[in-house]
């Protein structure tokens, strides 16, 4: 049985034109990497960023062609002075549309446990934030926003797996 050879093989330019039309087209997401990061005790870190009311995790916005894992080594670096390996995925978490903002998804990548000579080091480095510290799970509670804490305590359960946890709206 003789099959027609894919769209791509037959005709490489109209290929990338649908490419470039289902990209023009197709919807973009925003995407937020943060960290999941621990200290020896356990406790999580936190970071107080100026541009927001509440206390959240360490992380930032994937900018364009950027993988999330890299957004989140470089935003750790950028904002706190941390050089870390960024670990497995724990979360993804797509937001519904809020205020201003379209949909987007947010990872939680796992940043592994600090030694306490790390946990000293980290540092201020951006002027995005005021400040950071470890906490942990009910002060969390009490300075994240209700649905950033209960996407910090998904990553917290995936870490006991192999997988990570999908959410939607963080339920």
């Amino acid at each position: 049985m003789d099959r027609e050879a894919p769209l791509y093989e037959r005709d490489p330019v109209a290929w990338k034109v649908h490419l470039a039309e289902g990209n023009a087209k197709q919807a973009r997401k925003r995407v937020g990497a943060d960290v999941l990061i621990r200290d020896e005790q356990g406790r999580i870190l936190l970071v107080d960023p100026k541009y927001k009311p509440d206390w959240d995790l360490p992380g930032g916005m994937v900018e364009a062609n950027e993988s999330p894992a890299a957004a989140a080594q470089r935003e750790i670096k950028e904002e706190l002075g941390l050089d870390l390996e960024i670990g497995r995925l724990l979360v993804v978490d797509w937001v519904s549309p809020h205020g201003p903002w379209d949909d987007s998804l947010m990872l939680i990548f796992d940043g592994g446990v600090l030694s306490s000579q790390q946990a000293a080091s980290v540092h201020l480095v951006d002027d995005e934030l005021v400040g950071f510290r470890f906490q942990d799970d009910h002060q969390a509670a009490q300075l994240l926003r209700p649905y950033v804490w209960r996407r910090a305590q998904t990553a917290l359960k995936a870490l006991s797996s192999d997988g990570f946890r999908y959410l939607e709206d963080a339920t």
